[in-house]
């Protein structure tokens, strides 16, 4: 496709701007910094002609691109997550370009303990000649899901530039908190009007995502007895104590994300907090089968079991809640969506790679509110950490790709 990208000129700009959502703020969204880039992606939005385009007060951004043709298309949405992870730092991110990329390690300048080694990322092996974009060292680099964002906002200027590529009406949606399972909770399904829908926050350059996990998350008290440490002898009961042989008890060569991979389930813990009288614990449980869920939790529970057993007079409370369910469940009843992905990256020259996420998108959660929403590529890799990095070739083979899905949603319509 002969076209100047705009896509690398906006992510560079795009992640220097501090998003970090919150999982421990109440507020919607999370974080008011999530706006900051919102409101520059609507003024953007509104210069390239989309006037309908708007922020709402969750941290919504809705736009609409009107159809060209007299078909009647079905309404395409393409939705990413301005919001980054908490995991690691994304205060004063400095994007670095590496041009001509030549397969050796990247040392980032900031902190040059933080080297990128190829060995350690065999897909960074396969860029050679290619301009690789990484942080400086001391942050992640917001890929995860600017390069999306970027994406998207590189579409829009492209069909606005180029009326005479035919498409339905495209919806857009940034999202905020989707890092923290709270993407879409206040979503207008209404407002957003779209029938069937793509997220762009995938990794390797023709991968389509069908197939995320299903999720719930845990929490977990533990009481003991709380009581003067200098008279406290057959009186008290360390809540922490508990919490410890708790997390003692779960073994160390499976069940966890550390010692899976593939196809296999795991439960996490990802905060703890407590003092003598009372300690919690918050869990994240993942499986593709949605019946495991409840087995994970059983087997989760029957340590919490344990673990109270050991100090007489402690007790526990376990809650469950869902956070998500696999997509494919949902996508798999209208086969067209991945059909003509793949028309669509034929066209682009990339070869299409059906994949499982080990992990969830706002698309799993919109598929079961009745818009199925699968994921495409956007070339990020690394993601929640310092060794983060993106191809911009990458990038813009996204943007093609959603150039050619658009026109093969339009051709494939009735007239």
């Amino acid at each position: 496709m002969t076209y100047n990208f705009t896509v690398s000129d906006r992510f560079l700009k795009y992640v220097t701007i501090d998003t970090q959502s919150d999982p421990l703020s109440d507020s919607v969204p999370s974080t008011a910094r999530q706006k900051d880039l919102s409101r520059i992606l609507v003024g953007e939005l509104k210069e390239m002609g989309l006037q309908d385009a708007e922020l709402d007060e969750f941290g919504y951004v809705y736009a609409s691109i009107p159809a060209n043709t007299d078909k009647q298309v079905p309404v395409i949405c393409f939705c990413s997550h301005v919001d980054t992870s908490s995991d690691c730092s994304g205060t004063g991110v400095k994007p670095i370009v590496h041009q001509n990329y030549d397969c050796r390690d990247i040392v980032l300048p900031d902190d040059p303990q933080q080297v990128i080694r190829p060995g350690d990322h065999p897909y960074l092996k396969t860029k050679r000649g290619e301009d690789i974009i990484t942080a400086s060292g001391t942050t992640l680099l917001g890929a995860d899901d600017k390069a999306g964002v970027a994406i998207i906002m590189d579409l829009v200027h492209f069909l606005t530039t180029h009326p005479e590529v035919k498409h339905g009406t495209v919806k857009i949606l940034f999202t905020p908190d989707e890092e923290i399972g709270r993407g879409v909770d206040h979503v207008n399904l209404e407002k957003l009007g779209a029938d069937f829908g793509y997220t762009l926050d995938g990794g390797e350059r023709g991968s389509y995502t069908d197939e995320t996990f299903s999720a719930n998350g845990v929490t977990i008290h533990f009481y003991g007895n709380s009581i003067h440490p200098g008279y406290a002898r057959d009186k008290l009961i360390n809540a922490i104590k508990i919490a410890g042989t708790f997390l003692d008890l779960l073994p160390r060569d499976g069940f966890s994300p550390e010692t899976t991979e593939d196809r296999e389930g795991f439960v996490h813990p990802v905060h703890i907090e407590g003092g003598a009288e009372k300690a919690s614990l918050s869990f994240i449980i993942r499986d593709f089968d949605t019946q495991k869920l409840k087995l994970h939790e059983a087997r989760l529970e029957q340590f919490a079991k344990q673990a109270t057993g050991r100090y007489p007079g402690s007790r526990y409370e376990f809650a469950s809640r869902e956070q998500y369910r696999n997509m494919k469940e949902v996508v798999d009843q209208h086969p067209e969506i991945g059909d003509y992905v793949k028309i669509a990256m034929e066209r682009s020259g990339i070869e299409f790679k059906k994949s499982s996420a080990r992990g969830g998108t706002d698309g799993s959660r919109l598929s079961f509110m009745g818009i199925p929403f699968p994921d495409i590529f956007t070339g990020e890799m690394a993601f929640h950490g310092k060794h983060e990095y993106v191809s911009i070739q990458d990038m813009q083979k996204s943007v093609e790709t959603l150039v050619n899905l658009v026109q093969v949603w339009e051709e494939r319509a009735a007239s």
